[in-house]
């Protein structure tokens, strides 16, 4: 019944929200909506938006049509965000991937984000497996080798950089009052990118960058004796802040172990999985409550905030878990109250609209954020629905 709800709502409410996006005039999608679904047609778009919606509707047209119901539309759409992604956000001068375009496709921000260059990575991936576009492949390419070496040391990975790859603060993806030198979550997503790099292309280099990135994040940034990963760190891997990230750490378990599946090593596999498991069952543990999961922990004081990508994580995270371990009945069953918790209360019915930014623990959306922006796109939400049709046969 879940699989079949998903698919329900992929299809009748996520696509066609993304598509209504579509900025027909200056390429890309629209960057902005607010609570009250009034569109600004000339917000900012941000880089990470128009790659995870050219992920999104990518990796749509290929689930759906696995199983048997091709929609061109989507690769239509796909095509419309690479479009943007090649012909703005793409640094022809000095490479890389920017911040953010103003609505017409000139620059706003030319930041270069290691995390913003690991996401057009992972669009340009889904991308070149949907449609053999050879042009997206040579785009990932080319980025991969500036992530390697532009955006790194021997240590591990480098966070921001000016348009020219000099090093700056890394003030976009630190928070809770530090600056990072280096974030768990970049490491993340450069490794979920190469994983699905390594899929389309089996490049022995990239697969060597995965088995890298799993030994750091195993012998650096997990944490056994608290089962979690630390957040924010100095340039010699000290974290910063007593912080557990309740959501980072569901993805995570499931984002690693697809890599380990990916790159086939198992000796890695050994050492990988107990980490994964020992995460999942922390966060089953800690923060569900029985019904959806709380946000974080800093100091002991818990953020009992429902955050949108959290939620629907925590589904993919759970049902995951189930799948690596089918005597975790408990997990399994995670996944289905989160799912009936983001139905009654993640899921905007207003017409126009898709999932609430954030409620409360009453399930209120009090804080009223935008529906769209830079950050809020179809990579967390849809790319639950697509996990769960995925793993159909898994799920009881």
């Amino acid at each position: 019944m879940m699989v079949d709800e998903m698919k329900q709502h992929l299809k009748e409410v996520i696509i066609p929200f993304w598509k209504s996006l579509k900025d027909e005039e200056c390429g890309g999608f629209y960057g902005y909506l607010d609570y009250d679904l009034n569109l600004d047609k000339k917000a900012v778009k941000g880089c990470i938006l128009n790659s995870r919606i050219t992920w999104f509707f990518s990796q749509a047209y290929l689930v759906l049509k696995d199983i048997g119901e091709l929609d061109e539309s989507l690769l239509a759409m796909a095509n419309h965000g690479f479009s943007f992604m090649e012909q703005y956000c793409m640094d022809q001068e000095f490479g890389g991937i920017y911040w953010s375009m103003n609505f017409d496709g000139s620059p706003n921000e030319t930041i270069k984000h290691t995390y913003n260059q690991a996401f057009s990575i992972y669009a340009l991936s889904a991308f070149y497996e949907a449609t053999g576009n050879q042009k997206a492949l040579k785009m990932a390419m080319e980025l991969f080798e500036i992530i390697e070496t532009k955006c790194r040391d021997e240590e591990g990975y480098l966070e921001s950089f000016n348009r020219e790859f000099e090093l700056t603060d890394n003030e976009k993806l630190s928070e809770n009052g530090v600056i990072a030198y280096r974030t768990m979550n970049t490491l993340l997503h450069v490794f979920e990118a190469y994983t699905e790099l390594y899929k389309v292309t089996q490049e022995e280099k990239v697969k060597e960058k995965l088995l890298w990135m799993m030994d750091i994040f195993a012998d650096k940034m997990y944490n056994p004796i608290l089962r979690r990963q630390e957040v924010f760190f100095d340039k010699d891997y000290n974290s910063l802040i007593d912080l557990h990230s309740y959501g980072h750490d569901i993805e995570t378990a499931w984002l690693i172990d697809r890599g380990v599946e990916v790159v086939g090593r198992k000796d890695y596999e050994s050492k990988i999985t107990p980490i994964t498991a020992a995460l999942t069952k922390e966060i089953f543990e800690v923060a569900f409550n029985g019904d959806s999961l709380h946000n974080e922990c800093e100091n002991g004081h818990v953020n009992t905030s429902r955050i949108w990508w959290v939620q629907a994580e925590s589904v993919v995270g759970f049902l995951n878990g189930y799948q690596k371990d089918p005597d975790r009945v408990e997990y399994m069953a995670a996944a289905k109250k989160q799912w009936n918790y983001i139905k009654e209360f993640m899921i905007d019915t207003r017409k126009g609209s898709e999932w609430y930014w954030e409620v409360d623990m009453n399930g209120q959306p009090t804080s009223k954020k935008p529906i769209v922006e830079p950050w809020k796109c179809p990579y967390h939400n849809g790319r639950m629905c697509l996990e769960v049709i995925r793993r159909a046969k898994y799920v009881k």
